[in-house]
């Protein structure tokens, strides 16, 4: 079993654990919504199981657009993209490499996506799985954060974060909720401050 396999039945465990307690609360999920991305998917359809409900797949929940760097890992970037790669590590919001998407944009998209499901939910209580960008689009927008300048906020993969749509602002209940998966190897996270450091390192060296 694959740690991304391992990770989505924890939540589906984690995910009945709460079910119980939602409807204890009145509160049931009505819906449960994913990105199209096959990735989400494959995260989704153990909660679908457990909530009895059909996924509902929305493409405006998709990770941004990372154009040419699409598919490739940082060290492959780096070697076929190096130019690219130090203007992405600016981490400017206006800022995005061939074929990408700026990460203003992509906010943008997040938050129309977001409002349309809340506009079309009034009162539900809806499930949704998606990814860390659209994730940390979130967090940034809920506590008036600027777009630009690294991640800051935890985002675990499988993790569960709860968020209520009020009076036409997000509110964060709950954030990076990972107890389930306390046990498992540690996961490999995308740390941009981390990248950031070592591009630090590499200047120190060539300047040295």
């Amino acid at each position: 079993m694959t740690r991304g396999v391992q990770q989505a039945q924890r939540l589906k465990t984690r995910i009945a654990q709460a079910l119980a307690q939602w409807q204890v609360q009145g509160r049931g999920p009505t819906h449960l919504i994913s990105s199209d991305l096959l990735r989400a998917q494959q995260t989704a359809q153990p909660v679908a199981e457990v909530l009895g409900q059909t996924c509902i797949l929305n493409a405006s929940l998709r990770e941004q657009c990372f154009g040419v760097f699409e598919g490739l890992r940082s060290s492959d970037i780096q070697a076929q993209h190096p130019k690219a790669w130090q203007r992405w590590l600016a981490f400017d919001a206006d800022l995005a490499v061939d074929g990408a998407e700026t990460t203003r944009a992509f906010h943008a998209r997040v938050m129309v996506a977001l409002h349309d499901l809340a506009t079309h939910h009034v009162g539900e209580h809806v499930v949704v799985v998606t990814h860390g960008g659209v994730l940390d689009m979130v967090w940034r927008h809920a506590q008036a954060l600027s777009l630009s300048g690294p991640r800051v906020c935890g985002i675990p993969n499988a993790g569960l974060n709860q968020v209520a749509w009020r009076d036409g602002a997000l509110h964060i209940q709950v954030w990076a909720d990972a107890a389930h998966l306390a046990d498992l190897p540690e996961q490999p996270t995308y740390n941009q401050k981390c990248l950031l450091a070592a591009r630090g390192q590499t200047h120190q060296g060539r300047v040295a």
